[in-house]
């Protein structure tokens, strides 16, 4: 089970810090989430703030979600300043293909996203190529969102499709995940899960790494034995 802190609910005008302090918690992953104003009406961080949490952040994968409509004119420079992962939307539709090829020539791990009110269906064509799907559970945009319950059912939907294909993706999910939706998350199928004020916003994010992650594999215990 991954834990990974959302940069997106960190103090913004303290951003080396902050990602020190999740890298201390000893969550494996650090969660970026590029926005560019266009896929989303808002617009986060580029290339150079990861280039420069890097080196302070070494022993983390960072984990970086474009939620842009012209990814491809940012695959390289994320690649370049520390990315480990890149994960594009599905809903760029036919240039997601490209997008997957690209990632994978620049040396790095793909992923897939889709918001809350696409069709699960949409994914299957790309599930053989990417290493996890990241299924956004609020619509995307800005941090601090309710966690939208109907997103359970197409975490469970895609868990199904994955088994049922034999593959080996991962689900990841992000948006307002707490302490109250992780066990049902997890019971669902998502094995990654983004995190960030529940981490950012608490004084120890040791002890809500620690929290999270015990809560998270006692679900996933119960989920092998009613499996």
């Amino acid at each position: 089970m991954i834990i990974a802190p959302s940069l997106l609910a960190a103090n913004f005008g303290r951003f080396a810090s902050e990602a020190k302090r999740a890298e201390n918690s000893e969550a494996e992953w650090l969660h970026l989430d590029i926005m560019d104003g266009h896929f989303v009406p808002n617009i986060s961080f580029g290339p150079e703030v990861v280039r420069v949490i890097r080196p302070v952040a070494r022993k983390m994968e960072f984990d970086v979600h474009l939620m842009c409509s012209k990814p491809e004119i940012l695959l390289e420079p994320f690649a370049k300043a520390g990315a480990d992962r890149m994960t594009i939307h599905v809903e760029l539709g036919e240039r997601a293909n490209d997008l997957i090829w690209q990632i994978k020539k620049l040396g790095k791990k793909v992923g897939i996203a889709i918001n809350p009110p696409t069709q699960i269906g949409l994914l299957e064509p790309f599930l053989k190529e990417v290493q996890l799907v990241l299924i956004m559970t609020v619509n995307p945009g800005f941090g601090g969102q309710r966690f939208l319950p109907y997103t359970l059912e197409k975490v469970q939907r895609l868990r199904k499709v994955i088994q049922h294909k034999g593959l080996s993706a991962r689900i990841e999910v992000d948006g307002g995940l707490s302490l109250e939706n992780v066990p049902d998350l997890v019971k669902s199928g998502a094995n990654i899960l983004v995190v960030g004020s529940q981490i950012f916003g608490d004084p120890d994010p040791a002890d809500a790494v620690r929290k999270l992650k015990a809560l998270a594999e006692r679900s996933a215990v119960d989920l092998e034995l009613l499996a």
